[in-house]
């Protein structure tokens, strides 16, 4: 712990944490957490997947209730049992998921959240109020605005306008970059510092380092369900942190010359073309080839066709014109379950809505993979033994640590969940594994797992496509990578030969790659 650390007393502490144990069946996830956040201060909650940050601040919100230990606000203790205690207290989070109505506007929105508001108001009075608001903190919104057609840092900005409005002055935010792009990035940042300078707390959970170092004031660091350390961020480097919350030098994961050539085309699109769904681009002749032992990555900004690139090889999208094959076969008509059975794979960004059942233990999502082989008796039982065996062997060979069997996966980590998912994908026989963004929102330790377990299938002769809009990662991995813009793909590079500056250019459409 720094030596600048004030004591709960101290009237520059507005939150004070003491003693904080929480358990779920199988998982102590907070263990004896005490936590401090000072008046007019950044506090960067950090901590890889699964350390219990956002367990803590649950608590703090009212969300969930601590088995043991004390809440202090502004010195006094205070008894916290649901979200509206919190919000009486000036307490406000912004929560990962937005809770917003997307047929309604902004100034819609943020009446129905205000408690105060009067069964008969003005809504010229709430669309100024929100205007002054908006200019006073550097959110730019406009009250008349369909959130539907906001952004999604634009809708985050909504939810930090209800606080702002509803008389909150501590302010808790749980991973608020993960569904961001680096522009909006930037903009949510030079907001806090807005906050900051009119005296506002907040709390900043993340698991990036530089996002961390580049904003607070205070790290505090986590780990298993404990506090490791809290340090001055100037007094902080990657180094020092890494070392807090694995406690131990993470390998880098870069791409290395396969033992062999890459083999027989797994997956080819040809001219292929959709219908644009909502605001998405449809993609328009798009020309694609995945081949046995070798990763081909998508590059663009959110929002040019890389979802919609994703559904259309998993079958999810329909082609209005053009050709999809899969192992050499006319696969554009196939099911979903069909190219499932034939062997891709898919490890999406969000398991939890996208790939396992919430309230369904670890060992049960896992059976999903096949239900048919793991049940006996004509398929009336399922052989739970055998379920196990898989499931252990999955983790072993992936080199990963197997996850509790009991647990619910609505209580995982967001990393613990993309583990599950990653080895129940890789576990059966499976020819194309596609990432959707797999390793958004997760830490050093769980993005490297995802990355090692997609080199290893690289080296098994299997097919990768890596959609992601970490031109880092697509680089280190990538035997080629392609760009996408507005559902055309504008230019391929080898990463040995790639020029980032003219990658960049052709991700934001200044530029066109000519003989492409």
């Amino acid at each position: 712990m720094d030596e600048d650390r004030l004591t709960c007393e101290s009237d520059k502490t507005v939150v004070c944490l003491r003693g904080i144990t929480k358990r779920f069946p199988g998982v102590l996830a907070n263990d004896h957490v005490d936590f401090q956040l000072q008046s007019g201060e950044i506090h960067a909650l950090l901590g890889e997947n699964g350390a219990g940050k956002s367990t803590l601040v649950k608590i703090l919100y009212g969300f969930y209730h601590a088995d043991a230990g004390e809440i202090l606000v502004h010195g006094r203790p205070v008894h916290i049992r649901s979200p509206r205690d919190a919000r009486a207290l000036g307490l406000g989070m912004v929560f990962q998921g937005f809770t917003l109505i997307p047929a309604m506007t902004v100034a819609e929105n943020v009446a129905l959240f205000q408690a105060e508001l009067p069964r008969f108001f003005s809504p010229r009075e709430l669309e100024q109020s929100i205007r002054a608001a908006s200019d006073q903190y550097g959110l730019a919104l406009d009250p008349k605005a369909p959130v539907w057609q906001l952004s999604i840092g634009e809708q985050q900005r909504v939810e930090l306008l209800k606080l702002l409005l509803a008389g909150a002055r501590i302010l808790i935010f749980d991973e608020p970059t993960k569904v961001l792009v680096p522009h909006e990035v930037e903009a949510l940042f030079r907001v806090f510092e807005s906050l900051r300078a009119q005296g506002f707390s907040i709390i900043f959970i993340t698991h990036k380092l530089r996002e961390a170092l580049s904003c607070a004031d205070r790290i505090t660091v986590m780990r298993q369900g404990r506090v490791v350390g809290t340090l001055l961020a100037r007094a902080a480097t990657e180094e020092s942190l890494l070392h807090m919350m694995f406690g131990e030098k993470l390998p880098e994961i870069t791409r290395s010359p396969g033992s062999r050539a890459p083999g027989e085309v797994v997956l080819e699109l040809r001219d292929v073309c959709t219908r644009p769904v909502g605001t998405a681009p449809a993609l328009d002749h798009v020309n694609l080839k995945v081949r046995a032992g070798e990763i081909v990555g998508i590059a663009g900004v959110s929002g040019n066709g890389q979802r919609e690139l994703g559904d259309v090889v998993l079958g999810l999208l329909r082609i209005v014109r053009g050709k999809k094959f899969f192992l050499g076969q006319d696969a554009t008509s196939w099911s979903p379950r069909q190219l499932v059975r034939r062997g891709i794979a898919f490890v999406p960004e969000d398991p939890l809505s996208m790939a396992v059942v919430p309230g369904f233990s670890t060992l049960e999502n896992f059976a999903l993979m096949d239900l048919q082989a793991f049940s006996k008796f004509l398929g009336t039982v399922m052989n739970w033994g055998k379920v196990r065996t898989f499931f252990r062997e999955g983790f072993t060979k992936l080199g990963l640590s197997p996850l509790p069997e009991p647990v619910r996966a609505s209580t995982l980590s967001g990393g613990n969940l993309q583990r599950l998912t990653l080895v129940r994908e890789l576990s059966r026989p499976y020819h194309l594994v596609v990432g959707l963004y797999p390793t958004r929102g997760l830490d050093v330790r769980s993005a490297n797992a995802v990355r090692q377990a997609f080199l290893v299938a690289r080296e098994q002769g299997k097919g990768v496509l890596l959609i992601s809009e970490d031109l880092q990662e697509l680089f280190s991995l990538c035997d080629r990578v392609l760009v996408i813009f507005r559902g055309r793909i504008v230019g391929e590079f080898r990463p040995e030969e790639a020029d980032l500056t003219e990658v960049g250019r052709l991700m934001t459409g200044a530029g066109v790659l000519h003989g492409s």
